[in-house]
């Protein structure tokens, strides 16, 4: 073989925000329980001949035009073998803080190397998981998951699309159920905390913080209740002269 050098391909910010360093492989933090892992070993052959399929059809249309299409078919067993390569080294799993996804590819010409992508998006960041099949795709029965983000920090062609998941319903009642009971916990925890403020000082500290939405209500509740009370003061003290006449 040629060179075992990998290129190393990670978002920065988001494994900062996870594991709290960039040095230490994601799957080496013990604070991390995997809750799910989606399976892509039974979708193999179907994604091998999606893909195999859509090469060729892409070579024809371009032997027509320029004749590059003849190199493609050519190149098609090479293409084979990059795909499978490919999907065998897939991981998608969700954990108590991400969803975590990690493949590595050949380049396009094996000899020369692999590339090793690892992708964390960040739970809270997650708007929706979207399961789609296109028409080429319904031929042989495989789905892509897209993984749609929310916030202002990326535009929606960002969104992490992964095509070949063995079950894609069952990924996404997962990560939905998963999230749904996070955001539960965190409402109770408000609901509680604005119930009965002074347990905050009296137990043992905690390291939740109210949303900052949260804390800019809270502060106008309690500004529109002082109003209030100047309020009734001055029409008490208004009131008085008159009831004295």
């Amino acid at each position: 073989m040629g060179s075992t050098d990998e290129a190393i391909e990670i978002d920065v910010l988001e494994r900062r925000l996870l594991s709290g360093s960039v040095t230490n492989r994601y799957n080496e933090a013990e604070e991390d329980t995997i809750l799910h892992t989606a399976s892509f070993y039974e979708m193999e052959e179907k994604y091998v001949k999606y893909q195999t399929v859509q090469w060729i059809l892409y070579s024809l249309l371009l032997m027509l035009a320029w004749g590059i299409g003849a190199l493609m078919l050519l190149y098609l067993p090479i293409r084979r073998h990059i795909l499978r390569s490919d999907f065998r080294s897939r991981k998608l799993y969700v954990t108590s803080n991400a969803i975590v996804y990690e493949v590595t590819r050949p380049v396009a010409f094996p000899c020369f190397g692999v590339l090793t992508k690892e992708k964390h998006v960040v739970l809270a960041s997650v708007a929706d998981i979207v399961v789609e099949q296109g028409y080429l795709q319904s031929f042989f029965g495989i789905f892509s998951v897209r993984i749609k983000n929310t916030g202002v920090r990326r535009p929606p062609s960002d969104d992490v699309q992964i095509l070949g998941i063995s079950e894609p319903g069952a990924f996404r009642k997962a990560v939905l159920m998963h999230l749904s009971n996070t955001r539960s916990d965190i409402l109770s925890k408000q609901i509680y905390m604005s119930e009965d403020p002074h347990t905050l000082g009296s137990g043992p500290s905690t390291s939740w913080v109210p949303p900052p939405g949260d804390i800019i209500l809270q502060k106008l509740e309690e500004i529109g209740n002082s109003v209030k009370k100047v309020q009734a003061l001055i029409e008490k003290k208004f009131q008085a002269p008159e009831l004295s006449d």
